[in-house]
């Protein structure tokens, strides 16, 4: 097993990602994490250890997504960097629909991916500028 740099590869994975953030299913989110996992934003940090714990942290996002009547989401990969055998840093800009077909703004996150046996998992979310 090797860190994937496949771009079909990391694309189905923020695929199937950006589809349990806008449908707010946070059993697929946490199914998207390595345990333990991180996310490190300007103004706060937060880990979690267990699934549940995963869920519960995205549990305030799925409204957040309603309110804005989000309905999909496009990882747009910028860039991928090896860092080890089995970990990958990749660079994504979120691109978001809205219920009217209208393009909404997303954001910059920088992903720290380990490969496993099922594919790429989140190891630590970094928002970036």
């Amino acid at each position: 097993m090797r860190a994937s740099t496949d771009l079909d590869t990391l694309t189905d994975f923020f695929d199937r990602y950006g589809v349990a953030l806008t449908t707010g299913d946070v059993a697929a989110i946490a199914g998207c994490y390595a345990l333990p996992g991180m996310v490190v934003a300007d103004t706060y940090s937060f880990s979690f250890t267990s699934p549940a714990a995963v869920a519960l942290s995205f549990v305030g996002a799925a409204p957040d997504y309603q309110e804005r009547e989000l309905v999909a989401a496009h990882a747009a990969i910028e860039d991928v960097l090896p860092m080890s055998a089995l970990l990958t840093m990749v660079t994504v800009e979120w691109e978001f629909l809205d219920c009217g077909g209208r393009a909404v703004p997303g954001e910059r996150y920088r992903y720290l991916l380990r490969a496993t046996d099922d594919g790429p998992v989140i190891c630590t979310v970094l928002r970036t500028a």
